[in-house]
């Protein structure tokens, strides 16, 4: 057998080079990806959450609020409802893409806040709306939360846009 080295010779420089090669690749590849491609809007589909609103009475032991309509630019994208345990859900997106939540279900509000605004959500001042106090609630993460306890009924109203939109949204409950 012969002792000698393989057939390239194997440098400090030449794995530099190598390097300098494969980075410069892959920097081309992105800028190149970057140059190419288009921002993809995606368009969320609208639901009929007034169909689902129906036949509310055959499915839960509450009537579930909803507004008639919705203002303009606004689309419901979601809608549960759910017999057991009774659970009403509407989402929807504002004219400026926007989430707001509607959730009413038999628990408790603590329960219904630490789930669907944040398990350490702030208790704020509440605030009259057509007669009635809704409490306000506030997370980390810019969540606005709005609730009400009736007749065992809990009914929260979260979103991003702002409690001045959620209060107008509540106003629009029937």
């Amino acid at each position: 057998m012969s002792e000698q080295p393989g057939r390239y010779t194997r440098s400090t420089a030449g794995m530099v080079g190598a390097m300098i090669v494969a980075v410069a690749a892959v920097v081309a590849f992105v800028v190149l990806r970057d140059l190419n491609r288009t921002d993809v809007e995606v368009d969320v589909p609208s639901v009929d959450y007034q169909k689902v609103l129906e036949l509310s009475g055959e499915q839960v032991d509450f009537t579930p609020v909803a507004p008639p309509t919705l203002p303009e630019g606004w689309k419901a994208t979601s809608v549960r409802l759910t017999p057991q345990p009774a659970r009403w859900h509407l989402g929807v997106l504002t004219d400026e893409g926007r989430y707001v939540g509607l959730e009413q279900s038999r628990s408790s509000e603590e329960n219904m806040v630490e789930r669907y605004v944040d398990e350490e959500a702030v208790r704020g001042e509440p605030v009259d709306i057509e007669g009635e106090t809704w409490r306000t609630w506030t997370d980390e993460g810019g969540d606005t939360a709005l609730t009400r306890v009736e007749d065992g009924v809990t009914t929260v109203v979260v979103g991003t846009p702002g409690e001045d939109v959620l209060v107008a949204y509540v106003e629009s409950l029937r």
